[in-house]
């Protein structure tokens, strides 16, 4: 996802810095061991999307976007989000992760475990130079990451509405990471502690949003992401079109909706799945994730309004308008589409 740059002197800025990062991925990446240089360096070869670092880079720029921190700092955050990308593949049991392999369908569960805990012990040590402040708020941002895979594992509690809950596991897992990449950026460039603060929500909403996206997104494949499943099975609609009570939800809803979410979380290969996931495309309850995609990236856009009107700003806002083009153009392809990559998480 790359926002929409018009500002020339932005643009060549942001490619300089960008390559930079890459640089610093790869002095983070090596080893004296080259096994886990190799397996630290597959996904900074796959991941593709550099979200993270580039929400660093444009949050640079309401400060001193060539102060020393800066690169360091979207260093870090990527490095924890590939570490996340390893654990959670294996957590998971995940094939494929947002168009990429997942670790361990190139080496074990083991070997994938132990390489995310080497890139968070590296961006450990860059963290360090940062200071002190800096280091609380990604030791924030990694409480709050798995304190959002605990709630998923879990599951909600008896009394409370799963789609809440939904909302707060990718507020926790990616919308922590996101707010603090714009966190750091700005904290980082010397911005004003109000721009600090600003950055930090819309980074937090910027990513629930383009998480909601993602999952929307992966309606094109043959087997859908367990966590829109989660979100699709457990809100029901009423006859007016809105959300029963929340102790009418999936798991406590209608035999209909209760059969499609059982369907739908089993195997591929069971019996009726194929006409699970055709209902679950057109399930009204998916209008219900769009508009709250909507929500989010309007929540990100008002918590822009506060900030200069100038180029990242501009840069900023585009990056929502994408995240609701990749939403509203996720089509219901029949249960023969070609199968798309699926994301898991």
């Amino acid at each position: 996802m790359q926002p929409t740059v018009r500002d020339r002197a932005l643009a060549d800025g942001l490619r300089a810095a960008q390559a930079a990062v890459d640089e610093g991925l790869l002095k983070a990446t090596k080893s004296d061991v080259p096994f886990i240089t190799e397996a630290a360096r597959e996904l900074t070869r796959t991941a593709g999307r550099r979200l993270r670092p580039l929400l660093v880079l444009l949050a640079a720029r309401f400060g001193d976007p060539g102060a020393p921190g800066v690169v360091p700092a979207a260093v870090v955050v990527e490095l924890t989000h590939l570490a996340t990308h390893y654990h959670d593949g294996v957590r998971d049991e995940a094939t494929v992760r947002r168009g990429a392999p997942c670790p361990d369908a190139h080496w074990d569960n083991t070997v994938a475990v132990l390489i995310g805990d080497f890139l968070f012990a590296r961006a450990s040590h860059i963290l360090a130079d940062l200071g002190p402040r800096a280091v609380r708020l990604q030791a924030e941002a990694f409480r709050r990451q798995v304190t959002g895979q605990i709630l998923e594992t879990t599951g909600s509690r008896e009394d409370r509405d799963p789609v809440e809950h939904h909302l707060e596991v990718l507020a926790s897992r990616t919308g922590s990471l996101t707010a603090v990449s714009g966190r750091l950026g700005a904290l980082t460039s010397g911005a004003d502690a109000s721009a600090v603060d600003a950055l930090a929500r819309y980074g937090e909403r910027l990513g629930v949003a383009s998480h909601l996206a993602d999952e929307l997104a992966t309606l094109t494949a043959r087997r859908p992401t367990l966590p829109v499943l989660l979100l699709a099975g457990a809100a029901e609609r009423t006859g007016r079109g809105d959300l029963a009570d929340p102790g009418d939800r999936a798991g406590r809803g209608d035999l209909a909706d209760r059969e499609l979410y059982e369907l739908l979380t089993g195997p591929a290969d069971r019996p009726g799945y194929a006409e699970a996931v055709a209902r679950l495309r057109t399930h009204p309850v998916l209008d219900l994730a769009r508009e709250e995609t909507a929500r989010q990236a309007d929540a990100a856009r008002v918590a822009l309004s506060t900030l200069p009107d100038c180029p990242a700003r501009s840069a900023l806002e585009s990056l929502c308008e994408t995240v609701m083009r990749r939403a509203d153009t996720a089509p219901p392809p029949g249960p023969d589409a070609p199968t798309a990559p699926s994301s898991c998480g």
